[in-house]
């Protein structure tokens, strides 16, 4: 089976409305290894990781992932936000989605876009909506 696929259209207004981008799911290896160091550097930073976390299942490990990673400090943080968004790529004629390219500074301008990307590479990558968990 194929890696998941998503595109997302903003509908919101503003500088971005219209725009089209498109979220592919990370490989397995790279996935793994964001993961491992999302949860490094929640112990180098001194945050302690809930003993039931196992027993939480594959949606409240994310959960509870993505709850200990907004507290990392930004340095930390960064990088692993840097990467979740290499999932991201701008589609330059949403009327023509087959034809997507490498993000560029000016494909997003909107904050609320970059969040709402942000929000759809985890629902992606984790199988869940954070709303619901």
């Amino acid at each position: 089976m194929a890696r998941k696929e998503l595109i997302i259209q903003i509908q919101e207004a503003g500088r971005d409305q219209g725009k089209a981008y498109f979220i592919r799911e990370m490989p397995a290896t790279k996935a793994e290894k964001w993961a491992m160091r999302a949860f490094l550097a929640i112990g180098r930073a001194g945050i302690d990781i809930p003993k039931d976390l196992a027993d939480s299942g594959f949606a409240g490990i994310a959960k509870i992932a993505l709850e200990l990673i907004c507290k990392l400090p930004f340095e930390d943080a960064e990088a692993l936000m840097d990467e979740m968004f290499a999932c991201v790529q701008a589609i330059p004629n949403p009327q023509n989605p087959g034809i997507v390219r490498q993000l560029v500074e000016d494909d997003i301008e909107e904050i609320a876009t970059r969040i709402k990307l942000r929000v759809e590479v985890f629902k992606l990558h984790a199988g869940f909506s954070i709303a619901a968990a």
